[in-house]
């Protein structure tokens, strides 16, 4: 009888869960690396927006780096831009570590964070873009990544706000509207 009831109560939490829309998991339990190695730890940036960007060096939208440290700058106490090396369009993104994190620096002025390189796509998806692309862990939408510099933008609550691809510029009103 304790079974039935535990076993109830799971699944009335879960089905409330599925029609509130609410994700299951939080992007803040998510465990990424940062490019340097060390773990990143999301949950500081709880009470600020996150705008995840799948990044790549070689990449005719690799200017939007320019924007992207504006976009940082402008809005510092309330939002942290964290990119995401990816290689999988295009071998765009061929470099090591070091070389990712030299070129931005020295090419971009980038100071804001950058994670280790990731599958954003794909068999090998990495855990955080699983939780960005799947309505079901983020609550929200469903989306798949179409190219380098598609952009997720998360609230200061942990929900996913909305994502946009890689012609949207950072600096967008589609994005600074929710930051402002």
């Amino acid at each position: 009888m304790k079974r039935y009831i535990i076993l109830s109560l799971m699944l009335s939490f879960f089905n409330k869960s599925i029609a509130q829309n609410k994700p299951i998991a939080s992007v803040y339990e998510i465990q990424i690396n940062q490019l340097n190695g060390e773990p990143l730890d999301l949950s500081l940036y709880k009470d600020k927006y996150i705008l995840f960007v799948n990044v790549a060096s070689e990449c005719g939208f690799t200017g939007q780096y320019e924007d992207l440290q504006k976009l940082y700058s402008t809005y510092i106490e309330n939002l942290m831009i964290i990119g995401v090396p990816s290689n999988q369009f295009g071998a765009q993104e061929p470099g090591t570590a070091e070389e990712i994190q030299t070129f931005c620096k020295a090419n971009y002025g980038v100071t804001f964070i950058m994670t280790e390189k990731i599958d954003v796509k794909g068999d090998n998806q990495h855990p955080l873009y699983k939780w960005l692309t799947d309505k079901s862990k983020n609550g929200n939408t469903n989306s798949t990544v179409k190219w380098n510099f598609q952009k997720y933008l998360i609230g200061k609550d942990g929900e996913l706000i909305d994502y946009y691809y890689s012609i949207t510029k950072p600096l967008s009103s589609k994005i600074t509207k929710h930051i402002i």
